[in-house]
């Protein structure tokens, strides 16, 4: 399973960059097509059964971690370059292979806005096949995480527009920052170390919990001090459908944790597998574990996901987007 996050800092660098230079230029641009979690991948048909083909889904169709079934972490479409028209080039996520033994440059070159908004363009320039691979060999962590993080921040923004300002007080009092959550989350839970937002549907379920403790002894941030916390929590405030039952982490696939920067905020990133004890419910889980600005305490953001009758990719996406909203209220 491929993790993310080594290179947020990185690939903020680039958007900015971009940004900057299409600042004025973008606010013209059409709105961007395409679904979420989709790719269009423009190279040819030979090259896209081929080796090139291979490589380019071995990086961004490999298995997304940590769902019980198998998904791909992106839907990639194959449009040729002579089919690569005006109706193309307005797809939220682009990539496009440039191999031609005239090309003055070579490498990886990631760019927003090209031709819509919000986009994501990013273009390998080769000479030849083996030195396209070899270029893909050395993105296969960024390219992934470039497109990654414009998903995440196209669900952020949407967040903040379509935003219920009514959760943000809940989670302040809780954290001394603010998430930003869309209309239909609502709160369900709210007590002085706990708050548990959620958008439940008929067949869905996406939620938030946010809790602190006291930093424990030891490494507070090992997975194991992490994973326990966390049953003690949810055994306290997340109950089943039935008497007794309670959620819990599920113990059949073993957590990871991954230690990350985003913002400015240090965070362990901790992905697994909730159940429910007594139950047959589950689900995968993402939070991020983090110091209080004070330091005495450590905070807690969870997301996970309940769809039994669905996918589950973009619906965790969606709410792990909502873990990245955070910030601090006021910087100290």
């Amino acid at each position: 399973m491929r993790h993310f996050g080594k290179i947020f800092a990185l690939v903020a660098v680039v958007l900015a960059l971009a940004g900057c230079k299409g600042k004025n230029r973008g606010a013209l641009l059409p709105n961007v097509s395409g679904k979420a979690g989709e790719i269009v991948v423009v190279i040819d048909k030979d090259n896209w059964e081929g080796e090139i083909g291979n490589a380019l889904r071995g990086i961004l169709a490999d298995d997304t971690p940590y769902l019980a079934q198998r998904e791909p972490l992106f839907t990639l479409a194959n449009v040729p370059p002579g089919s690569f028209n005006n109706m193309f080039k307005m797809h939220r996520n682009i990539l496009i292979l440039n191999i031609n033994p005239q090309n003055e440059k070579t490498g990886m070159m990631y760019k927003r806005d090209q031709w819509a908004r919000p986009q994501s363009v990013a273009q390998v320039n080769a000479y030849d096949e083996a030195g396209a691979l070899e270029i893909l060999a050395e993105a296969k962590a960024q390219l992934p995480e470039f497109f990654e993080a414009a998903e995440r921040d196209r669900i952020i923004a949407n967040s903040i527009l379509y935003e219920e300002l009514t959760l943000r007080d809940p989670v302040e009092k809780l954290t001394g920052g603010i998430m930003h959550f869309p209309s239909g989350y609502k709160l369900r839970k709210v007590t002085d170390d706990f708050v548990w937002i959620a958008d439940e549907k008929q067949y869905t379920n996406q939620t938030v919990l946010v809790y602190r403790y006291p930093v424990p002894a030891g490494d507070p941030f090992s997975v194991e001090s992490i994973i326990s916390k966390r049953n003690e929590v949810m055994q306290a405030n997340v109950p089943g459908m039935f008497d007794g039952t309670y959620m819990t982490t599920a113990t059949a696939v073993t957590p990871t944790t991954l230690s990350l920067k985003y913002h400015g905020i240090d965070f362990v990133q901790t992905r697994g597998f909730w159940e429910v004890e007594g139950d047959f419910m589950g689900g995968p889980f993402v939070s991020h574990t983090f110091y209080s600005q004070d330091g005495k305490d450590l905070i807690v953001l969870e997301a996970f996901v309940h769809a039994p009758r669905f996918d589950k990719r973009q619906y965790l996406r969606q709410v792990e987007s909502i873990l990245y909203s955070f910030e601090w209220k006021n910087e100290k």
